[in-house]
């Protein structure tokens, strides 16, 4: 089952504080505390839909957490977010336990000599092995809305 996933990497001449902040302007970025807690609480489907659709960006994915691998790096800028919906990794998980491991999705914005490198590994591939279709198509779309994600940061 060990297969690796398709990688999605973009590269532009951008700057990375320009990629990053458009990363950022469609992601949801709540207070990840509380809305973890408004998620906890919520007795309802409705009452999470609620939740989640408040939290989202314009692209749907929430950041979860960010780590700054520049700040060890120190010779070049590289930002890991981990970014996700918990109604589409909800969807995904129900079908496909295991998708628990590989969502949310991580998303690498990295400086290097060349340009600003985006990627992220594709969901899809990650469930191939268990052969569902129907978290196949969620994982599908999932990548699909992540990679209109990463696309309009070069616009």
């Amino acid at each position: 089952m060990g297969r690796l996933a398709a990688r999605l990497t973009m590269t532009c001449s951008k700057s990375f504080a320009d990629v990053l902040s458009k990363v950022e302007s469609v992601i949801g970025r709540p207070d990840v505390r509380a809305f973890m807690r408004d998620v906890g609480t919520a007795k309802r489907d409705a009452e999470l839909q609620r939740v989640v659709g408040q939290a989202v960006g314009s692209s749907e994915p929430i950041e979860f957490i960010r780590f700054d691998l520049g700040a060890i790096l120190r010779t070049r800028r590289s930002v890991r977010l981990v970014v996700g919906n918990p109604l589409i990794m909800e969807q995904m998980i129900e079908r496909v336990a295991d998708a628990g491991s590989y969502a949310p999705v991580t998303i690498l914005i990295d400086e290097r000599p060349d340009g600003v490198h985006v990627s992220c590994d594709r969901m899809a591939t990650y469930l191939e092995p268990w052969d569902n279709a129907e978290a196949s198509k969620v994982a599908r779309d999932l990548d699909s809305r992540i990679e209109s994600l990463l696309t309009s940061a070069y616009r």
